[in-house]
């Protein structure tokens, strides 16, 4: 099986990439005169992730074949959001050529993290519950308003005791009495909101729903 490096680079178009392979050793001078170059008369390429793996003809034409409705004809220029590709890229079997500051598991996270605060601006402002049943509490309601991007659990939400070691830093924020919140938590992530209430990790795209009863997750699916 060939091994080589699959690679992909931003360009000075903005939601324009480029998705390559070369051989391990060519990596470095390839880069460069990209970089210098330019390609297929675009200009401002950068480097953005590089990994080395088995059969990297294949996986190459693999990607093509996933995102050939958005390439530029007769090119390896393809319109898609790059942190996209680098997160399909992290998650290969290989060794991680670039960049060498971070692991692939940095890389992935960081990525996946970007990706999904894109996601939260499709919600629309507005207020969303979450109700769901505990074996000690009991029946657990909460209310969480929506403002550009943020996600603020109101007071008078429940919020459950953390039964979990991990725990995030806005739950240290959270004033309660007999288990409801006193104050308004502006959070980072629905997921975050969801973990006040409930105390545990939750997948807030799910629990969270609009007025109509629908999952929070239906505006991230229909601007897909």
């Amino acid at each position: 099986m060939a091994k080589g490096i699959v690679y992909v680079m931003s360009t000075v178009v903005n939601g324009l990439v480029k998705i390559g392979k070369t051989q391990t050793g060519q990596f470095s001078n390839r880069m460069n005169s990209l970089e210098r170059n330019g390609y297929f008369n675009v200009v401002g390429l950068k480097r953005e992730f590089a990994i080395e793996v088995e059969d990297y003809d294949e996986k190459e034409i693999l990607l093509d074949d996933i995102f050939s409705k958005s390439r530029i004809e007769n090119s390896e220029l393809f319109a898609v959001d790059l942190n996209l590709i680098i997160q399909l890229l992290s998650s290969f079997e290989g060794r991680q050529v670039y960049p060498v500051t971070e692991t692939k598991e940095q890389v992935f996270d960081k990525v996946t993290e970007e990706r999904e605060k894109k996601d939260y601006y499709k919600i629309p402002d507005g207020i969303y519950f979450l109700e769901t049943k505990n074996k000690q509490f009991g029946l657990i309601k909460a209310t969480m308003e929506v403002q550009d991007g943020k996600f603020i659990i109101k007071k008078g939400s429940n919020c459950l005791p953390v039964t979990e070691g991990y725990c995030p830093s806005k739950r240290n924020e959270a004033i309660t009495k007999d288990n409801v919140l006193q104050n308004d938590i502006i959070c980072d992530s629905p997921s975050i909101a969801a973990f006040i209430a409930r105390g545990k990790n939750t997948n807030g795209w799910t629990i969270w729903k609009n007025a109509s009863g629908k999952p929070i997750d239906t505006y991230r699916k229909n601007n897909e």
